[in-house]
């Protein structure tokens, strides 16, 4: 058999890393391979995620990684990238909980939260001591979040919360919550409050039987007269904008997360090809298999040099747009969810049996493909950028 050309060497990535990128690459590389891919298995199996790993997972400076100061680790995005596509060739389970830390818990508070809240809360969240979450998504309130029936009534010093939330990612294990809600009438009152653990009220019931992101702990948030200190509001921001530039920083790591499943489904159907003979010869060998494989190479690849740029971009200017965020984000889910789908159907029956990660993988990117941003929203925010025209 002829030498084969890895994905890494096909797309010469490593050429245009700097050693501090391709080590966070490396060293998170090592550990989902020696820590998670051996329990993948059970571990979507049996619905559980593994939190025993979480003080690792900071040790390697991935929750708020591309936070200066307050424990965070100060990466470059594109290094930040590298990470979470790692963590997601392990599991989409395993780069969300990273995810939302970092850049939908934590995010917030840097940015809009006052010194005191910095101080208080971000330390202890990038040690991994303290687990945060987002409130944002409600049972009728998707990609409408301005419809958002959750409120806060000002009472003396203190807020009182009534509300829910839904599809949140670790509120089941979190000490901390990022909710938003209106204040007013409308959405230009919604402002963003930490709600802790032990505030009488709050509770956080766990979502069951999903059959995708079974390794995500996942669950609503409840709020029932809760009270929230006026020192526990974001006074850096009001409106829409504030959960909506959040969602903006998380989605841009999935559209590189999501990447890192899509390799290891190409990796798999590599290694199945090669190896499963029918008609006297390895499928590998056949014209249609190639092609397939072609396919889902060139696409990934686009994925990563498309991604790589917008990152060089936010590393250098320090911002891209929304709109080219979406664009990432529509474009590299939709091409790991498709990759998945091809992986399943080169490993025949087999693709549906977890011993191989192609179904585990293929089933946590339906989810992603709709959270942070369904295709369809991504999609029109697109247009709306390109035409001009509404269509919302």
């Amino acid at each position: 058999m002829a030498d084969r050309l890895s994905f890494n060497e096909l797309i010469a990535l490593d050429e245009l890393l700097s050693e501090e990128e391709r080590m966070v690459r490396d060293s998170v590389r090592r550990f989902v391979k020696e820590r998670y891919l051996p329990r993948a298995k059970d571990l979507f199996a049996n619905e559980q995620f593994p939190e025993d790993l979480i003080p690792q997972i900071a040790d390697m400076g991935l929750l708020g990684a591309t936070m200066h100061g307050y424990g965070g680790a100060g990466m470059s995005n594109v290094a930040y990238g590298l990470a979470m596509a790692e963590l997601e060739y392990g599991d989409s389970g395993l780069r969300s909980f990273a995810s939302v830390q970092g850049s939908l818990a934590m995010w917030p508070i840097y940015t809009y939260g006052s010194e005191e809240q910095k101080q208080r809360f971000l330390p202890d969240m990038a040690a991994g001591k303290a687990i945060g979450c987002f409130g944002l998504t409600e049972p009728d309130s998707g990609s409408d979040p301005g419809s958002m029936v959750t409120h806060a009534k000002k009472d003396g010093d203190d807020w009182i919360l009534n509300g829910a939330k839904m599809w949140i990612t670790s509120s089941p294990i979190c000490h901390l919550a990022v909710v938003w809600a209106k204040t007013g009438s409308d959405a230009k009152s919604i402002k963003g409050f930490i709600v802790e653990r032990g505030m009488k009220g709050f509770e956080t019931p766990t979502v069951k039987d999903k059959m995708s992101l079974r390794a995500s702990l996942t669950g609503e948030i409840v709020l029932t007269d809760v009270r929230v200190p006026e020192a526990n509001v974001l006074p850096g921001v009001q409106g829409l904008r504030g959960p909506l530039s959040c969602l903006s920083q998380a989605r841009f790591g999935i559209a590189m997360g999501a990447l890192g499943a899509a390799q290891a489904c190409l990796d798999c159907a590599v290694d199945y090809a090669c190896e499963r003979k029918q008609f006297g010869m390895a499928i590998g060998q056949k014209q249609l298999i190639q092609k397939q494989l072609a396919d889902m190479a060139t696409d990934i690849a686009t994925g990563f040099i498309t991604w790589m740029h917008f990152a060089r971009l936010k590393d250098e200017h320090g911002k891209i747009s929304p709109v080219q965020v979406s664009l990432c984000k529509r474009n590299n889910v939709k091409v790991a969810l498709e990759t998945a789908r091809t992986a399943r159907s080169i490993l025949g029956g087999n693709g549906i049996l977890l011993e191989y990660p192609v179904i585990r993988h293929m089933l946590n990117l339906e989810s992603v493909y709709t959270y942070e941003g369904t295709n369809e929203v991504h999609e029109l925010i697109l247009g709306h950028a390109l035409t001009g025209l509404n269509a919302f």
